[in-house]
């Protein structure tokens, strides 16, 4: 016997990585929820609806219905709210778009990738681990590195953005709302061609 789900017109699923809680606002490993923010005040929907551990809404963006979600977990266990996600929705890894910080970019740099590794970033590395690929698209915003090599990884990334880094990590937040709107509507080529 076959059910009908009632959300089961969704075609893409769109992950904010963070982590959540007042502690860790504004730190560089949560441009991705800042880009939630910028996308939820364009669309003017709320991404607040608890679901799969994680804060999410659907949406209708370049004329295709979304799940937006906000994994509430902690980012390194970023990849069992999706898992379910995508189960539930039945929608294909190259459908599910990841936005993430990176270190590797300098603070508001974009890049724009179809897949690949983790690149050390412990979100995306749960998400490759508990579906089982690498073959989901992400949007990059870049956070800058470490100001010399005594600084421990973890201690940056979980530090507060500067007040000149903020405005930039706001505002390639703002240009990766621009960008997912692209990626869902005229493809990922375009959107790498126009912002890498």
């Amino acid at each position: 016997m076959f059910f009908w789900r009632k959300n089961s017109g969704v075609s893409w699923i769109i992950v904010f990585l963070g982590n959540p809680g007042p502690r860790y606002e504004n730190t560089r490993h949560n441009a991705g929820f800042l880009v939630a923010d910028a996308l939820e005040k364009k669309l003017g929907v709320r991404i607040n609806r608890l679901k799969y551990n994680s804060l999410t809404t659907t949406a209708t963006i370049a004329e295709k219905r979304v799940f937006l979600m906000k994994p509430q977990t902690y980012m390194n266990l970023s990849g069992g709210p999706v898992r379910q996600a995508k189960r539930f929705y039945n929608v294909l890894i190259t459908n599910i778009l990841v936005i993430s910080d990176d270190v590797a970019l300098p603070t508001g740099k974009l890049r724009i990738r179809r897949m690949g590794s983790a690149g050390g970033h412990n979100g995306l590395k749960d998400i490759i681990q508990k579906c089982g690929s690498e073959g989901f698209p992400r949007i990059k915003i870049g956070v800058g590195a470490p100001p010399d090599e005594q600084y421990e990884m973890s201690d940056w990334v979980l530090s507060k953005l500067s007040d000149e880094d903020e405005k930039l990590v706001h505002e390639a937040a703002d240009i990766a709302v621009d960008a997912i709107e692209i990626v869902l509507g005229t493809g990922i080529e375009r959107a790498m061609g126009e912002y890498n």
